[in-house]
């Protein structure tokens, strides 16, 4: 029971962090642009550790760790959105 308490403490503590996340509106293209570059596509920690050609390890990925992992996607996503919607840009290079 006690690590379900602390989980909660810990989401609760989170929570101003998440609604400031989620309400965050993208109005300029060189923020789009930003949070696009900055916020990677995939997992940058997931990785196989190769010796002579053999998979000694696969590292799994280990965003979805971060409490505030779909928050932060979620922001990647509205610049992506801005960008092809709002600018018309071709958002293929950050994909």
């Amino acid at each position: 029971m006690t690590s379900f308490i602390q989980a909660q403490l810990h989401n609760d503590l989170l929570h101003p962090v998440r609604e400031w996340l989620e309400t965050i509106e993208i109005h300029n293209s060189k923020l789009a642009h930003f949070l696009c570059k900055s916020i990677p596509a995939q997992c940058p920690f997931e990785r196989d550790i190769m010796l002579f050609g053999r998979k000694l390890l696969h590292i799994p990925p280990m965003c979805k760790l971060n409490p505030l992992y779909e928050e932060v996607v979620g922001l990647r996503f509205k610049a992506l959105c801005y960008l092809a919607d709002e600018c018309g840009e071709d958002v293929t290079a950050y994909c």
